[in-house]
């Protein structure tokens, strides 16, 4: 079990998802991933003022951010992680007092939506799926399941971008099984 709790990171209005970029890419060049774990600007089913939902042409529910200037970091708090979030461009600071960062409860994150509780994988290897979460560039995009990792909560699907087949790892809950 990981010691990684959720933080939230405050941006200016319009930066959430290059601010989510922008940490996933640093963790990454600098071999963090086991401290900066997930990085997730939330969204939901977008709404007019009336409740109705908002279409795209192709009649899908449009989405939107949840909660505008708001980026969740599923994260080990260190000086490094801390020093990473707090000066990517575009931040203006964590959630909590002062500059004393304060991780979510486990209420708190299943409440926000922010991680769904583990259960049983719905996909297995091969399966068809579509992203529903997560890479907000990326949902939407469907795939084919290469690699299922109950334990971490992952699942790797391949992915046709640019003409040529890509692989990319996400959270289980952040894809679901197409219908057959």
């Amino acid at each position: 079990m990981s010691e990684a709790k959720w933080y939230i990171v405050h941006t200016y209005s319009g930066y959430e998802n290059k601010v989510a970029n922008d940490i996933r890419t640093i963790a990454e060049n600098r071999n963090l991933q086991s401290l900066i774990e997930d990085v997730m600007v939330p969204m939901g089913p977008a709404t007019d003022d009336d409740g109705k939902p908002i279409l795209d042409r192709e009649g899908n529910q449009k989405e939107e951010k949840m909660f505008p200037c708001y980026v969740y970091v599923k994260m080990v708090m260190t000086d490094e992680t801390w020093y990473i979030c707090r000066n990517t461009r575009g931040v203006t600071g964590f959630v909590g007092p002062g500059s004393k960062p304060i991780p979510l409860t486990n209420e708190e994150v299943e409440n926000l939506g922010v991680a769904k509780k583990a259960s049983a994988p719905s996909v297995r290897v091969g399966d068809i799926v579509k992203i529903v979460s997560g890479l907000s560039n990326l949902i939407g995009f469907e795939g084919t399941v290469q690699e299922v990792n109950e334990e971490e909560g992952k699942v790797t699907i391949s992915l046709m971008m640019l003409g040529r087949a890509t692989n990319t790892t996400l959270e289980l809950s952040a894809v679901e099984k197409v219908s057959e």
